[in-house]
């Protein structure tokens, strides 16, 4: 009785070792199973194509905008002005009262120069190299018509402090100055325009050095 109680004993005890430590040996996962597991969760997940090309509607799908084109002058403005084309044509009363039409004076040799403001430095310079040339330019019967945004009183004054023997012309607004392409803000810049007998324009200077452009222009008159 007591042997059989004995083994009925071992026999459950070794029954119930089975059952939990197989259990427990069952649980554990697989060698090398936990690194795989660890590995795959940390690793990036590749980019899917869809993710890797741009949506349609994206910035960076579209192709960038080309600049607009530049436009051109209208046909006719004094952007086109030059040489062997007709002088712009204008009407002013000089500062002596003379009544000046520039198509009138077909058949003379005319230099418009315009210049910023009376009584500075670089336009009385000009002004005082032209009265200085005025002899030789009077043998060639030339018309020489100085203009600026100055009104009439201060050309008067101008004209009598340096006693200046040609014409000018206030041109206020700057519309004269605009008809040639003359750029104007408030005041004029200094270019000169020698025209021919013809009417045409002979020799355009868009930039003018005051200490020699006398003596240029009695070169083109020649």
């Amino acid at each position: 009785m007591a042997c059989t109680s004995a083994r009925g004993l071992a026999s459950l005890a070794a029954v119930l070792s089975v059952a939990l430590f197989g259990c427990s040996r069952d649980a554990t996962p697989p060698a090398g199973a936990g690194a795989n597991t660890t590995t795959a969760a940390t690793e990036p997940a590749a980019a899917s194509p869809a993710a890797a090309t741009p949506a349609a509607n994206s910035p960076a799908a579209k192709p960038a905008e080309a600049a607009p084109a530049p436009v051109a002058a209208a046909a006719g403005s004094a952007a086109e002005l030059e040489v062997g084309k007709p002088a712009p044509d204008f009407s002013a009363k000089a500062h002596d009262g003379t009544n000046l039409h520039l198509a009138a004076l077909k058949g003379k040799s005319v230099v418009v120069y315009f210049y910023p403001k009376d009584e500075t430095p670089g336009c009385t310079k000009e002004a005082c190299s032209f009265r200085d040339a005025w002899v030789q330019l009077g043998k060639k019967n030339v018309v020489l018509i100085g203009i600026s945004a100055d009104d009439e009183a201060s050309h008067k004054k101008f004209a009598e402090h340096h006693k200046l023997p040609f014409l000018l012309v206030s041109d206020p607004d700057g519309s004269i100055a605009k008809s040639f392409g003359v750029p104007f803000k408030g005041f004029t810049a200094r270019q000169t325009f020698v025209i021919g007998a013809d009417g045409n324009v002979k020799k355009i200077y868009r930039t003018v050095d005051v200490t020699k452009h006398a003596q240029e222009i009695q070169q083109d008159l020649g």
